[in-house]
């Protein structure tokens, strides 16, 4: 933890603090997660952020709601837990419903077409940015370059599947990254 945070946060500001997260990052919450945990809240450093979100990426599950969940478990228990991830949640299940039901009935219209396919191609250039970000604290040493040169060869040039490509680095970064 940084020296800014309390050591343990309230499970009232888990929730405050992830339901702002949820409704401001809502589509592509990585990005304004990683933003507010790091570098507005201080709740943790980058290498932090991502050592758990990397550890919340093998849990079964949304990553970033994993990444609530352990984060508000490591400040409040199963209650901090419960608060981070019903903050996340809340106000984007809302949205959802109600952004659903318009889709329904305007979904032929082409400006809304438009819209979406917009609005993926923003979603993508988002989740390149904190990739970038993320990779940031992790490409200190030259074995962690070419293990991510690796994972991105495996996945792009040879359309492995994460888990699979998972499976193949894993082992190789754990010995890298333990060896003397």
């Amino acid at each position: 933890m940084t020296t800014d945070v309390p050591q343990k946060l309230d499970n009232r500001s888990l929730f405050i603090g992830f339901c702002q997260i949820g409704i401001v990052g809502f589509g592509g919450v990585l990005a304004i997660a990683r933003r507010a945990v790091v570098e507005e809240r201080k709740w943790l450093t980058a290498t932090e952020f991502s050592e758990l979100f990397s550890l919340c990426q093998f849990m079964p599950g949304a990553n970033i709601t994993n990444f609530a969940f352990a984060f508000g478990a490591r400040h409040g228990g199963l209650r901090g837990a419960a608060a981070a991830v019903s903050g996340l949640l809340a106000a984007p299940l809302v949205i959802v419903l109600v952004m659903g039901a318009l889709f329904q009935q305007y979904a032929n219209v082409p400006l809304v077409q438009h819209s979406v396919r917009g609005m993926a191609a923003a979603a993508a250039g988002l989740i390149a940015a904190t990739a970038i970000k993320m990779a940031q604290p992790s490409v200190k040493q030259l074995w962690s370059v070419v293990v991510l040169a690796a994972a991105v060869g495996l996945v792009v040039g040879f359309h492995l599947s994460l888990p699979v490509t998972m499976l193949v680095l894993l082992p190789v970064s754990v010995a890298l990254a333990w060896r003397p």
